[in-house]
């Protein structure tokens, strides 16, 4: 993520300079010196206001030297009380490094526990973090306090999905920059969290997928990230009518992890007052949930939910939530059909016993969100005031063609009548198709696919979530809300819907692609920018813009996480030497603006990004003609 090389650990303890020579010595380093570096990337020292002396290596006589932040070497009596900077030797981690990487391992005390964990080049990263005991299948989790010592040096199982995973899931990831040297550090010293819920249509995913991998938003964002499983498909979101099996399991357990965090982040360096949560696509649904969940409201400062799904076809369960009997209807009957239990005198105790496998493979699944009375007491989010909503800063959009991936590729005798009925849309819902008009290109399949892609992405996407925005803002419902459109897309190597339409055109010059030229830019396209993973999950880069996008977006993220605001400050940018996100701001000429009910607005993320208004295609025309116009949610009874 960055062309710099250097780095050192920061001691800032007051230490004598033997004794920094042994703090030093004790994490397997030895006290830094400048001939390996000129040092100018200490400035982010002098910028934090830490831009006092240092202990660096060398003697003359009864001195020792010191360094200061803006580069002034010089020299103290050796007993002076001052901080150290320590050499940073450990390299870049991967599927081995943690087992073999005992030199670099550290440990954490909090509670009544220890957790050691392990550093690379970027990051203080602690695996596997055990933040619920596993519960009773179908009942709630809760926050786990552990006692002794444990290690976190490999991921813990991810949830039970398909024919893997394991019920005992419940473990949260850390990457943080920072580790308090006791349980008292001030608020000032501590960071900002960034609290990740992955996706995977609540029925899939896990929060050690490398595509989220931490360090490197951790290392550029200066935050701590945090990633968490959560119980999935049947064994998560499974409701029955008989008044306890009340559902939202998987959704409880993000908000015992959120509680977990309040408890314990402190020792990890993270403010527990400062958590952003985000999270993409079934991440963004639950990002969403908690928005609304009276048991979540107060646990985060802000949220940030990525190609949230709300509309019509497959996006409706994401953002409206099922009663318990509709769910009982549409899941729960045929689960106890397919596994006998339906009439038994206690189905749930009957689906206890049945192998969690088969559960998870049965042709129905409860994957949904539904109004228990507890976690969610309203059908939605409530955007207009009448029902409970943190009052907190809100970053949020979509993919350009986000609803690419929920529609199939057409076949030579479809048209866009058959092709749009084939794939679930309901054509009497649309009150005229004349505001999609379908291109006239050569390629009559692509012809079809780009109209629809479109309908779906607005239909599915766009529509609501920026009815959302205006109804959200016009009541005061979020304290800020901040909307992008995402028009440069890196397809995930594992994940490319209708190929190879969401990847970039391969042309003379670009072997990998051309993100510069026409493609559809596809759901989780934004997550290898977002984390900045695109190198370290082993993808070639496509063009010299790929590596400065991602950098742009990290420091964007992070910039939102520390300040809720997502424009990041020149001073920081200049006190890390981020010098390519500062040529993009300074090109784009033009700061993100936050929505208000007289300016809408959105950043449209491309390299360089620009400020523009909703709707960009042909106003709010499209959105009026699916039934999702604007004033959406204001209509609604």
């Amino acid at each position: 993520m960055s062309s710099r090389t250097d780095a050192v650990i920061v001691l800032s303890t007051p230490m004598t300079e033997p004794q920094a020579h042994g703090a030093c010595a004790a994490l397997g380093e030895r006290l830094w010196f400048p001939v390996e570096s000129n040092g100018d990337f200490l400035g982010y020292l002098a910028y934090e206001g830490k831009n006092g002396a240092y202990w660096i290596a060398g003697r003359q006589g009864p001195s020792c030297k010191d360094f200061t932040a803006d580069g002034v070497q010089g020299l103290k009596h050796c007993p002076n009380l001052m901080p150290a900077l320590c050499t940073q030797s450990a390299p870049l981690s991967n599927i081995t490094y943690a087992d073999n990487a005992t030199a670099w391992q550290t440990t954490v005390s909090t509670g009544q526990q220890t957790i050691t964990g392990f550093r690379d080049k970027y990051s203080f990263r602690f695996e596997g973090v055990r933040y619920a005991a596993q519960p009773e299948r179908f009942t709630y989790s809760s926050v786990y306090n552990g006692t002794g010592h444990s290690n976190a040096l490999n991921f813990g199982s991810e949830c039970v999905q398909g024919a893997a995973g394991q019920e005992d899931c419940l473990f949260l990831n850390i990457w943080t920059p920072y580790l308090p040297t006791n349980a008292t550090a001030s608020a000032d010293t501590l960071k900002p969290v960034m609290f990740w819920i992955h996706g995977g249509a609540f029925t899939g995913g896990t929060g050690s997928d490398p595509t989220f991998d931490g360090g490197s938003l951790v290392s550029r964002g200066d935050v701590v990230v945090i990633t968490i499983n959560y119980r999935l498909g049947t064994l998560g979101f499974l409701a029955l009518d008989d008044g306890v099996t009340n559902g939202n399991f998987g959704l409880a357990d993000q908000i015992t992890a959120l509680e977990w965090v309040h408890q314990h982040i402190r020792d990890f360096g993270g403010d527990p007052s400062r958590v952003t949560i985000f999270g993409q696509s079934a991440g963004a649904a639950s990002v969403r949930a908690l928005l609304a969940s009276p048991k979540a409201i107060g646990k985060y400062a802000a949220a940030i939910p990525q190609s949230n799904l709300a509309g019509s076809n497959y996006a409706t369960t994401y953002s409206q939530y099922y009663t318990i009997s509709q769910e009982v209807a549409v899941a729960a009957s045929p689960i106890l059909n397919a596994t006998g239990c339906l009439n038994s005198i206690s189905q749930v105790d009957c689906l206890r016993a049945v192998g969690a496998y088969v559960l998870s493979n049965l042709t129905d699944v409860a994957r949904f969100l539904v109004v228990d009375g507890t976690y969610l007491v309203t059908d939605e989010l409530e955007v207009t005031g009448k029902g409970p909503a943190a009052h907190a800063p809100v970053m949020m959009g979509f993919m350009r063609d986000d609803g690419a991936a929920f529609i199939s590729y057409p076949e030579p005798n479809d048209t866009e009548i058959s092709f749009l009925v084939d794939n679930g849309f309901n054509l009497s819902d649309i009150s005229t198709l004349s505001v999609f008009p379908e291109p006239n290109g050569a390629n009559k399949t692509l012809n079809i696919f780009n109209t629809s892609a479109l309908i779906a992405t607005d239909s599915e996407f766009r529509c609501l979530d920026e009815a959302t925005a205006y109804s959200a803002v016009k009541h005061d419902v979020f304290s800020e809300v901040y909307f992008y459109e995402f028009n440069r897309s890196y397809q995930l190597s594992f994940y490319s819907p209708n190929p190879p339409v969401c990847q970039a055109p391969i042309e003379p010059g670009y072997p990998y692609g051309n993100p510069s030229a026409e493609y559809f830019k596809c759901h989780s396209g934004d997550l290898y920018y977002v984390f900045g993973t695109i190198v370290f999950n082993g993808q070639p880069l496509r063009d010299e813009d790929d590596i400065p996008m991602s950098q742009f977006i990290v420091d964007t993220w992070s910039a939102f996480a520390r300040t809720h605001n997502p424009n990041p400050d020149p001073a920081y940018l200049e006190a890390r030497g981020f010098t390519n996100t500062t040529a993009e701001v300074q090109r784009s000429g033009s700061k993100w603006m936050p929505v208000t009910s007289d300016s809408l607005t959105l950043r449209l993320l491309e390299y360089p990004s620009s400020q523009e208004a909703f709707g960009i295609y042909d106003g709010q025309d499209e959105c009026r003609a699916l039934g999702f116009g604007i004033d959406y949610y204001e209509t609604q009874f």
